[in-house]
């Protein structure tokens, strides 16, 4: 194409452009017919509003958008039109109504693969022939190439002092011709954000394995937040000769030796645990700051940003400690404030301010390794009380993002080798910290992690209690979900299914993953339920057909066990309430060894006269858990061995607690519901699926 002197060469030259002739004007300042066209004109995409027939009644296919949002920068979607795409979006299952991704973690071909889950590109495939299909799919690649591009020229101006594309939409047609055609277009600019110094992520290091540990606001008589710590630490294995206490007057505490303050250590610490109250806070940051005796810092009080009170105050200290990072070393990094705080098994402290009488942390894994980060103590407290079986290896409340984010965190553990699963409660994001995150949890997903989320505010109700909770702001939670899912994340937006996935995260790391089910179970429903639990959102599993050798063997152990005339072997198979624990183990171990089964949910029906599932059996004496042959023996040994998911059911009340649980310790993934068991499952397949895929992608490009 032929350009003008006065003809813009790139989108960067045609937005400078506008943006002088806008000067003045308020910010984002929507941008007229020409000005569109101009910007478009640069990817070589012609706006052709004489084709718009929406008058006339036919609507736009569908609609391609650029967006820079405040959490994760410049986002494409694409998706619905006109009237459709003003529906509520909740309306809709996942991804039916649009896909979004960060623009630099995507391009033309996994746009296109997302979009084709869309209502608007269903509707355009309904009825054409492969042929046509085809050269839909080319002309779409075509057109989201021309927007990517368009993206990438725009990413490349925003600087603290330039004004970028704000907003653009494109709603489209395919024509008659078979070529897309834009026909109408809307769009603003706006001002780019301004940005914090980086972290010193680095420093992190410190805060999760410090060789000395400072502690201020520790009572010397009483038992306060910061003597409850000391206790902890001291209890979680820590030396009293790493801990110094910062408390005038006094010389030792519970054992711990005593100092005046910062300007009395006799060494620099590599961090300082802040229990004092809120008010006090202020100076002693300033005083930190100004000392550089620290490399990090925990701020356990609230009140620090999350009323209106204290906001502006709380805000000038977070641009004191940002102003800190662009000089020498970066000063020390900040967790919290308004945090729980830590626990470290390799760090060998734990700091939360919760009594261990009250949330024991026994090691429940040979070799712990997972990660939690939450912005809220409590999710992590309940978490673990419930389910002691995630075991994480660190265990971090993050508070009000005072200065390290949740993408500082995630970037830092997306590269370590000692961690495989990360679990993440979010709230909201600083600004831009959404886009940090997104590559984080990419890095992590490449370097072999998988990465769950829980996202909290979604409803306005929500929203207002997480502003007063840790100060944060909660995007829109549909453009959250798609976008961090299309970056490698397992996301949920329901506290069940994040303890599911988490907990199965863990415990199939290293398991190999594939779509097909087999499913077994002395209780006829518990088979048809997992069969009927597979389909999900926007993936299913399939029940695997035996093997002819798997059925024979099947019917070989029914015999032996005298259920033959009554048990028809299929997939799903109910192998009657007359079969015993052995009977359970070696039809699992059947299913689980047949090449066209890639993953196994077995009810081991606990409540039949035949299973030895009770803590102690009156009845019977000895018949019972403790019992060699009972499934709680026979059944790890074959999920150790198995290098496939086996997934099983404990479906009974409290009584048979025991016996789930002993399971557990035994490394056994259990569940106490089939149908939740088997929809866990489906997702956590799906999830492993994409990461291999972008796992492979990355080895390919």
């Amino acid at each position: 194409m032929q350009h003008t002197e006065a003809e813009p060469e790139t989108a960067t030259e045609a937005i400078a452009a506008i943006a002088a002739r806008q000067s003045g004007t308020e910010r984002p300042a929507a941008l007229s017919d020409s000005e569109l066209a101009s910007i478009l004109i640069t990817i070589g995409i012609a706006l052709e509003p004489e084709l718009d027939m929406v008058n006339g009644g036919r609507k736009p296919d569908y609609a391609i958008a650029l967006n820079a949002t405040r959490e994760f920068g410049l986002v494409i979607s694409a998706g619905l039109a006109g009237v459709e795409a003003r529906l509520d979006i909740a309306h809709f299952a996942r991804d039916r109504a649009r896909v979004c991704s960060v623009v630099e973690l995507t391009d033309a071909t996994d746009l296109l693969s997302r979009f084709q889950r869309t209502l608007a590109y269903q509707r355009m495939a309904l009825g054409i022939e492969r042929r046509a299909l085809r050269r839909l799919d080319e002309a779409l690649l075509q057109n989201f190439e021309a927007v990517l591009a368009l993206a990438a020229d725009v990413a490349g101006m925003r600087s603290d002092d330039a004004h970028s594309l704000h907003s653009l939409q494109l709603d489209c047609v395919w024509g008659d011709d078979e070529a897309i055609h834009v026909v109408s277009a809307s769009g603003a600019t706006g001002e780019a954000p301004t940005r914090r110094y980086p972290r010193p992520i680095a420093k992190i290091d410190r805060l999760l394995h410090p060789r000395t540990i400072g502690l201020v606001g520790v009572s010397a008589s009483g038992m306060n937040f910061g003597r409850i710590i000391l206790r902890n630490l001291l209890g979680s294995g820590c030396e009293p000769s790493r801990l110094r206490i910062l408390r005038p007057g006094e010389d030792e505490i519970d054992g711990v030796r005593c100092v005046e303050g910062l300007a009395s250590l006799d060494e620099k610490l590599d961090l300082l645990i802040v229990a004092v109250a809120a008010d006090a806070v202020y100076g002693l940051v300033d005083e930190i700051i100004a000392t550089n005796a620290v490399e990090s810092v925990m701020l356990i009080p609230g009140g620090l940003g999350e009323t209106e009170k204290s906001r502006e105050a709380a805000a000038a200290m977070a641009e004191r400690i940002n102003a800190a990072h662009g000089r020498g070393d970066g000063g020390p990094v900040f967790l919290g404030a308004n945090c729980l705080g830590v626990v470290s098994h390799p760090g060998a402290y734990d700091s939360w301010f919760i009594p261990l009488e009250r949330l024991p942390k026994p090691q429940k894994r040979a070799q712990r390794n997972a990660v939690m980060l939450s912005q809220s103590g409590a999710f992590m407290i309940t978490r673990l009380s419930h389910n002691p079986w995630l075991d994480p290896r660190y265990m971090i409340a993050m508070g009000n993002q005072t200065d390290l984010t949740h993408g500082d965190l995630l970037s830092w553990f997306a590269q370590r080798e000692d961690v495989e699963t990360i679990g993440v409660y979010v709230e909201g994001f600083r600004d831009e910290d959404g886009l940090v995150f997104a590559r984080a949890i990419r890095r992590a997903v490449e370097n072999g992690k998988l990465v769950v989320v829980y996202k909290s505010g979604r409803s306005p109700a929500g929203q207002a209690g997480v502003m007063g909770h840790t100060a944060s702001i909660a995007g829109d939670p549909v453009l959250f979900d798609s976008v961090l899912r299309q970056a490698g994340a397992i996301v949920t937006d329901k506290v069940e299914d994040f303890d599911d996935l988490f907990y199965m995260a863990g415990v199939f790391y290293h398991k190999r993953i594939g779509p097909r089910l087999g499913a077994a179970s002395g209780a006829g429903f518990e088979a048809v339920s997992a069969a009927d639990s597979i389909d999900g959102e926007t993936f299913s599993m399939q029940m695997g057909t035996l093997e002819a050798d798997t059925v024979t063997r099947v019917e070989a152990i029914l015999a032996e066990k005298k259920l033959a005339a009554l048990v028809e072997v299929r997939n799903p198979l109910d192998m009657n309430p007359g079969a015993d624990d052995d009977a359970h183990v070696r039809i699992t171990e059947a299913f689980i060894e047949d090449p066209n089964i890639d993953a196994v949910v077995v009810g081991l029906d606990p409540t039949a006269p035949m299973v030895r599932a009770l803590a102690e059996s009156r009845l019977r004496p000895g018949y019972d858990i403790n019992d060699p042959l009972s499934t709680v023996h026979t059944l790890p040994p074959l999920v150790e061995r198995s290098d496939k998911p086996i997934v099983a059911v404990v479906d009974a009340g409290s009584l048979y607690d025991a016996m789930a649980d002993a399971l557990r310790d035994r490394g056994v993934c259990v569940f106490r519901n089939v149908a939740r068991g088997t929809r866990a499952l489906v997702r956590y397949v799906e999830a492993r699926l994409a990461a291999e895929l972008i796992r492979t992608n990355r080895h390919r490009d």
